[in-house]
């Protein structure tokens, strides 16, 4: 286990404060992965490093991207953050379920924005959402305060050692990126023939074929043995309509 193997992620922050009272939260519990998704403000910037204090190289190492997908290519299992059970297409898991993960594994954890939070379109690229239990009826916390309890608990099991599920080692998940490449070259083959009709419900569509793939926990070996499926049925498809016979 490793803390170098957890990264949080912040999905469009708004307020400076927040974003370096985040990266101070992951110093406290000696994390050091801070990656930021289209920022809302200029980044970085003094307030945000006046309000790290001591974190400033958290902030100085941290990675900026303009998207989810493309903030989660080295991850291999994802963990979105929300207030409310939103997607039901996801499994969600609670903090205790937390000793369940392998955090031999790169694990990332996305928080969403402090207006909205996140969306079930944001949400289905997780294999997981994580709920933090608080007063029913005010559920709503500071996106630093929900980072760093998080980060505390995850720390603790780090500590501890406390992994009671493991996978056979001769079996390697596959990466977010295969998983990515092989979803968007299914994605391409349904492209050609149409499938997404009508066309007002293809972003839900597209939503529900990303939460199918990404909750699979599959392996590598089984996510080539897909990609090589979808590059085929596309093949066939190519090779019919230059009338080539197979």
């Amino acid at each position: 286990m490793s803390f170098k193997n957890i990264t949080f992620i912040l999905h469009k922050p708004q307020l400076s404060e927040n974003i370096g009272a985040c990266a101070r939260a992951l110093k406290n519990f000696n994390f050091n992965n801070l990656s930021i998704i289209d920022p809302r403000p200029t980044y970085p910037n003094d307030k945000i490093l006046a309000t790290s204090v001591g974190a400033k190289d958290v902030i100085k190492q941290s990675k900026v991207y303009n998207s989810i997908e493309s903030s989660i290519k080295n991850v291999d299992y994802l963990i979105a953050t929300s207030a409310r059970f939103r997607n039901k297409n996801i499994k969600h898991i609670r903090l205790d379920d937390l000793k369940k993960i392998n955090f031999k594994k790169k694990i990332g954890f996305l928080f969403g924005s402090e207006a909205s939070g996140l969306s079930n379109k944001e949400i289905s690229y997780a294999n997981y959402t994580l709920q933090i239990p608080t007063n029913p009826n005010f559920k709503s916390l500071n996106l630093s305060h929900s980072l760093i309890i998080i980060a505390q608990y995850i720390s603790s099991i780090i500590r501890l050692k406390d992994l009671p599920f493991k996978k056979s080692k001769k079996v390697k998940s596959a990466s977010k990126r295969d998983i990515q490449s092989m979803v968007n070259l299914c994605i391409e083959n349904l492209e050609q023939i149409n499938f997404f009709k009508p066309k007002e419900k293809r972003p839900i569509m597209l939503e529900n074929l990303r939460n199918i793939f990404y909750k699979m926990d599959l392996s590598d070996k089984e996510t080539r043995i897909l990609s090589s499926v979808f590059a085929s049925l596309g093949k066939k498809r190519w090779l019919t309509k230059l009338g080539v016979s197979l």
